[in-house]
């Protein structure tokens, strides 16, 4: 029979380490995390119990360390140390100043403790990777919209923010319970209680012109940000089916996910593509013009009847 001892060690031990990264680890968690039962799981706990590991569970909750009980500090492989430099080139491109500077600071002492060898090896790494955005994801009037957000959602205090909608010809100033923030379509967005509207909103960081801390409570319990973005899934849509050119439908790959795409089949040299459109008269039609001399509109016939509207607008301006 295999022996999975050697296997079964490292992961008791790398259950240890994630109880003392959280607060309280659910069994489940661990479950999915190792690709194990719950059986296992629980046999794991046991065993770190037994070797005097001081475990508190609670039913339906989860399990914690007792506190004050802490492992000596754990040394990084240099594979588990590079992952850490794709991480540190996001954050650099991707994040705000302020929780950038705290990731370098972090990373800083992350490299203290590597072997000399293997900071070489880091470093030779480090040099050779870059990250590149064209999106401008903050505003430079409010450099730290990202790092406010984050104390706001943990302290559960309103923000005071200034921002300026899409729609809007000005700048408004909201009192803001942020539920949470998500990255989506190469932008980082805010959704919270906006008491303004006394609703729930998205914001935009690189509309929020300025963010200010307050100690004001939130008034509201909010439910998990998941919550709230599955229900914004169930606007209506539009059922959407265009026929394209084989040599023109692989450059749609990357922005078709952005209007709706739902599948596609190959129909001799062309590629039928369906779509459950939220916006086919505006979005999705000024889209299509891009390559509409490539495709064909199978339905929705309001849809071809806007596409020609637009080509009648469009050649009125030449007239």
């Amino acid at each position: 029979m295999f022996d999975e001892s050697p296997k079964r060690f490292d992961r008791i031990v790398a259950i240890l380490i994630q109880l003392q990264s959280k607060k309280i680890v659910k069994a489940q968690e661990l479950a999915n995390r190792f690709e194990v039962s719950l059986r296992t799981i629980y046999r794991d706990i046991r065993t770190l119990e037994a070797s005097g590991v001081p475990i508190y569970s609670e039913a339906g909750v989860g399990y914690a360390l007792m506190d004050g009980y802490r492992l000596p500090p754990v040394m990084f492989t240099r594979e588990e140390a590079s992952s850490f430099i794709a991480a540190e080139k996001l954050m650099q491109k991707f994040t705000d100043a302020t929780l950038g500077n705290h990731y370098a600071s972090a990373m800083y002492k992350l490299k203290a403790v590597l072997r000399s060898d293997d900071k070489d090896w880091v470093s030779s790494i480090e040099s050779n990777v870059l990250m590149q955005s064209s999106e401008k994801l903050f505003n430079d009037k409010s450099p730290n919209t990202l790092a406010i957000l984050f104390e706001s959602i943990a302290e559960k205090t309103q923000v005071i923010l200034s921002y300026e909608a899409i729609q809007s010809d000005g700048i408004t100033v909201r009192n803001i319970e942020a539920v949470g923030v998500f990255h989506d379509n190469n932008n980082w967005y805010m959704l919270g209680y906006c008491h303004l509207r006394k609703d729930y909103r998205q914001f935009r960081t690189d509309r929020v012109h300025g963010i200010k801390k307050t100690e004001i409570p939130f008034s509201i319990e909010h439910d998990a940000l998941e919550t709230y973005l599955d229900k914004s899934k169930n606007v209506s849509t539009t059922k959407v089916r265009i026929l394209v050119d084989k040599k023109i439908a692989k450059y749609l790959a990357y922005e078709r996910k952005y209007h709706g795409f739902v599948s596609e089949k190959i129909i001799e040299d062309k590629i039928e593509m369906t779509f459950m459109s939220r916006d086919t008269l505006e979005g999705f039609s000024r889209w299509y013009l891009m390559f509409g001399d490539y495709a064909t509109i199978l339905e929705p016939e309001n849809l071809k009847t806007r596409i020609l509207e637009l080509l009648e607008l469009n050649r009125q301006r030449f007239l």
